[in-house]
């Protein structure tokens, strides 16, 4: 290979448009007659013609937050507070000792606790998920915490 035998990639110069019949896109510059689509600045997005678009048929997909949760039931430290003054005695809060007191539904299969409120009394948790900040709470009272997988 040598440099005087390279091809060099012409650029093509655009057809101009629109100047005379002899220059094979004259008068309507290939935009046929009349219309929308004739002229100058319109666009007709995502038109198929009366066919349902392709968007439409589609089905919708994207990202929604609460399918992995359904069936967890989510208990702030307010609650498990207000559940020791007035039910549970023996201090452990537990899915089915949660169910038997009806605070939560029976559709429920895991719980998660949350940290916002103030705990006074000393109790013992066995959860599937817990914030940071409630099992800090719940530990600097001498509670303890089991979590389930």
């Amino acid at each position: 290979m040598k440099l005087n035998s390279l091809i060099t990639n012409k650029k093509k110069s655009k057809k101009r448009l629109g100047r005379g019949i002899g220059s094979s896109k004259g008068k309507t510059s290939g935009r046929g007659h009349k219309g929308q689509k004739s002229r100058s600045g319109v666009a007709i997005k995502s038109f198929e013609g009366g066919q349902m678009p392709l968007y439409r048929r589609l089905p919708k997909r994207g990202f929604k937050s609460f399918r992995k949760n359904k069936n967890t039931a989510i208990i702030n430290l307010i609650d498990v507070q207000k559940i020791l003054d007035k039910n549970i005695k023996d201090g452990k809060i537990n899915l089915s000792n949660l169910k038997k007191s009806n605070i939560i539904s029976n559709k429920y299969e895991k719980i998660k606790l949350l940290g916002t409120g103030e705990v006074t009394k000393k109790f013992d948790v066995e959860v599937n998920y817990i914030s940071k900040s409630a099992k800090q709470k719940i530990e600097k009272i001498g509670g303890k915490i089991v979590i389930i997988n």
